[in-house]
């Protein structure tokens, strides 16, 4: 299997993991060699309720027996979607209320790009250094990591890298700008967590400018860090809303969301502005409402400042510089990239999955799943905290 894998998988890392996988369930992996993995990643903050929760396995379930792709995005009436949507709108602000379903959080960035050039009728973005947005062209261009970008340039144009978290750096944005696109927590750029006077000043600064704020929050949202989504913990509400990762429950599922009057532009001059094919796939939609559903009945967003205090109790360690982040989105800087690659060396080996991020050599991820038990919880902070200990 191994060998076939290097033969025909497209693998994009100099040296990937290469465990192969027989099963997961809850907080565990199973690898076919008879070992158990405690995932505290989560499949990079996908599998924020665990793998293959019952209500998620039952709602596909039920799902596929009715029917699965029946027609291009928005032309026919699919429960899934529909009951999902009105689902997700319940849980948002007045601002955010109209959702447009993809495969995908590039998918949903490209789609939330388009939507705001469309409707200011502008066409400068701004985005901010070390961001990161996706690997599709356009999300690329406002993607803030130059050796990511200079293998495919020339991107788009008219985009503007600003300084993350410079208040005085937002006078850059004028009346030429169709948009600012931030993730609320930088993710990949190390777990960067802004102030609020930053987030409060961009807002304002858009509303001056009526360049449309747009926060992707295809890592942080559902719950991860401490309230169902990030843009609620800094009291700022954006004009459209980016989200994938945990939404689908571990089914592909990305959205844009905004207001109605924003969408209009996408069915006029011309009709079909933008159109996808598998977007909002009912098998991922019914699994989307039953993981949001568990997420709110279980109270997992206020979990996860549970699970934050443990970890943050148990990792306190002189080798580890800082715990940054909120929830379950927590990166552990180490003082080198050589010791943060030894940690997560021996916590594999042990049986704890710990991750990366793409622009920080000596952050380790920390991404559990909500709703780890905290038996596990406390079995994985040990073999890490002896990692980190060895040194």
């Amino acid at each position: 299997m191994k060998d076939a894998f290097k033969e025909h998988i497209a693998w994009t890392s100099d040296d990937p993991i290469g465990w192969s996988v027989d099963r997961a369930d809850g907080p565990f992996i199973y690898l076919t060699d008879g070992r158990r993995i405690i995932d505290f990643i989560s499949g990079i903050a996908v599998s924020s309720i665990g793998h293959r929760h019952p209500r998620v396995i039952k709602a596909i379930e039920e799902q596929i027996s009715k029917h699965l792709h029946v027609m291009v995005y928005g032309e026919f009436v699919q429960a899934p979607q529909v009951r999902f949507a009105e689902r997700l709108a319940s849980v948002l602000p007045e601002r955010l209320q109209v959702t447009y379903f993809t495969m995908t959080g590039t998918e949903a960035n490209e789609g939330a790009l388009k939507m705001a050039k469309k409707y200011t009728g502008r066409t400068r973005m701004i985005a901010f250094d070390r961001s990161y947005h996706g690997d599709t062209h356009g999300s690329l261009s406002v993607t803030g990591r130059e050796e990511y970008r200079r293998p495919f340039e020339p991107l788009l144009p008219d985009v503007t890298l600003l300084p993350f978290d410079d208040v005085a750096a937002l006078d850059a944005i004028d009346d030429a700008t169709a948009c600012v696109i931030t993730e609320p927590i930088q993710g990949e750029a190390g777990i960067r967590v802004p102030s609020k006077k930053w987030l409060k000043a961009l807002r304002v600064r858009c509303d001056e400018t009526g360049a449309l704020l747009i926060f992707d929050e295809i890592q942080t949202g559902f719950g991860r860090t401490g309230a169902l989504f990030a843009f609620q913990r800094f009291g700022v509400t954006p004009d459209i809303l980016t989200l994938a990762k945990a939404m689908g429950g571990g089914m592909p599922l990305g959205a844009f969301v905004s207001r109605k009057d924003v969408f209009s532009v996408l069915r006029e001059d011309p009709p079909l502005s933008h159109v996808t094919t598998f977007g909002g796939h009912p098998v991922s939609c019914a699994a989307a409402l039953a993981a949001l559903d568990v997420l709110v009945e279980e109270k997992l967003a206020a979990r996860a400042l549970v699970v934050e205090a443990r970890i943050r109790t148990a990792l306190s360690f002189s080798d580890v510089t800082e715990i940054r982040g909120m929830g379950c989105m927590l990166g552990l800087e180490l003082s080198d990239a050589a010791c943060a690659k030894r940690v997560v060396r021996r916590c594999m080996e042990n049986g704890v999955l710990l991750g990366w991020t793409l622009h920080s050599d000596r952050l380790i991820r920390l991404a559990p799943p909500l709703n780890i038990p905290f038996d596990t919880l406390d079995a994985a902070l040990h073999i890490i905290a002896v990692a980190l200990k060895a040194g």
